[in-house]
């Protein structure tokens, strides 16, 4: 059984490796989908985050990264998947993401949406959440994989946080956590 983990991924995140790990647990392969949307600046270009993805889950033998545009189930029909999957952190997750299952239900009824919960410990993580961190100084080496780090790091041309720093960086960061 095929899965597609559909999202924009810039960047990746332990909390993003955490339901690909488990969503490898479920289904023969994973396909983790990068979704090209023209609304969003995104930090990384799609290429680059698929190198992110590929190198994070090079460990896991049935997961690939592929990247596309347009409705998710479209793409999920023409790779053969007959589930997605989607992680839920909070309950403001749920409401969307529900509503986002079931739109997609009206598209398709050979595809069924799975929800996986959130590890405790990421439960707070987003994409979002990272670069706003990196954007003001802060250390995010325990919040992504060390490669991506270091590419977001190089995106905000700081260097590492516990490196000198040659402008003060701010003691409290506002943090918003949508994606």
């Amino acid at each position: 059984m095929i899965a597609i983990y559909p999202g924009s991924f810039d960047p990746i995140t332990y909390g993003h490796l955490d339901i690909i790990k488990r969503g490898a647990l479920l289904f023969d392969r994973v396909i983790v989908a990068v979704l090209r949307n023209p609304n969003k600046t995104p930090l990384f270009s799609v290429q680059e985050r698929l190198d992110q993805i590929k190198i994070a889950a090079h460990h896991l033998s049935n997961v690939e990264a592929d990247s596309f545009e347009g409705l998710t189930v479209t793409y999920a029909q023409m790779r053969g998947a007959s589930a997605l999957i989607r992680g839920l952190r909070a309950v403001s997750d749920f409401e969307m993401e529900l509503q986002m299952a079931h739109t997609n239900k009206t598209l398709s009824t050979q595809i069924e949406t799975v929800f996986l919960a959130t590890s405790n410990e990421h439960s707070f993580l987003s994409s979002s959440v990272v670069k706003e961190i990196a954007r003001f100084g802060g250390s995010i080496d325990h919040l992504v994989p060390t490669h991506v780090a270091e590419d977001i790091y190089r995106c905000y041309a700081k260097t590492h946080p516990a490196s000198p720093q040659t402008e003060p960086t701010p003691a409290i960061v506002a943090t918003t956590f949508s994606e």
